[in-house]
């Protein structure tokens, strides 16, 4: 292999998705509601979790849970938080008598369905894949952080990869970390960071 065709490899992405910890739901609080006792103790087991990970930069959701869960690990680096509101997470709207898992099974079985004041799962993918496809681009071969919701990371990595579907999502705890690898726009491995 010569200098120069070694010079046009390329390094891999990785993007670290960071599902929130346990915050207690309060309604009408969406966007500012805090973690839980329990929910703060994680944040610290996060960041010892991505220690030595070696991150460039820290990215997340605009809701305060999501923020949280990954500010101690920004911290304790030195970085700062860039907010990226198309991260936020799927407004499910109005599911009338149906149970939360019964509307998340519909959702996740017809992709362009929405409740009335909800959001697609077409919809949802589309605006939050945007980011990740951006951060591929912008930052290629940098270690990244996303401060994120376990049904918009579910959709977003069931972007380019169909195994990320609603029984993934269910099985996702708060909080999670996926450590995933990219070659450009192509995801190459995911390895599960929080309960291996």
């Amino acid at each position: 292999m010569t200098a120069n065709s070694v010079h046009h490899l390329k390094r891999s992405t990785f993007l670290y998705f960071v599902r929130h910890a346990e915050s207690p739901y309060e309604e009408g609080r969406e966007r500012t509601r805090g973690l839980s006792r329990q929910g703060l103790a994680d944040a610290l087991a996060v960041k010892d979790r991505l220690l030595g990970e070696g991150i460039d930069l820290y990215i997340s959701s605009p809701y305060e849970r999501a923020v949280r869960t990954i500010r101690d690990a920004a911290d304790s680096a030195g970085r700062e938080i860039i907010i990226e509101e198309d991260l936020r997470e799927r407004e499910i709207g109005q599911i009338g008598r149906l149970s939360f898992q019964e509307a998340k099974q519909k959702v996740y079985g017809d992709t362009a369905f929405a409740f009335p004041g909800g959001e697609s799962s077409m919809e949802a993918r589309h605006r939050a894949a945007q980011v990740v496809r951006k951060l591929l681009d912008e930052h290629a071969g940098k270690r990244i952080v996303i401060g994120t919701h376990g049904d918009i990371m579910t959709l977003m990595l069931g972007e380019f990869d169909p195994r990320f579907d609603y029984a993934f999502w269910e099985s996702t705890s708060m909080p999670d970390i996926y450590k995933t690898e990219w070659e450009g726009e192509t995801l190459r491995q995911v390895t599960r960071m929080w309960k291996e």
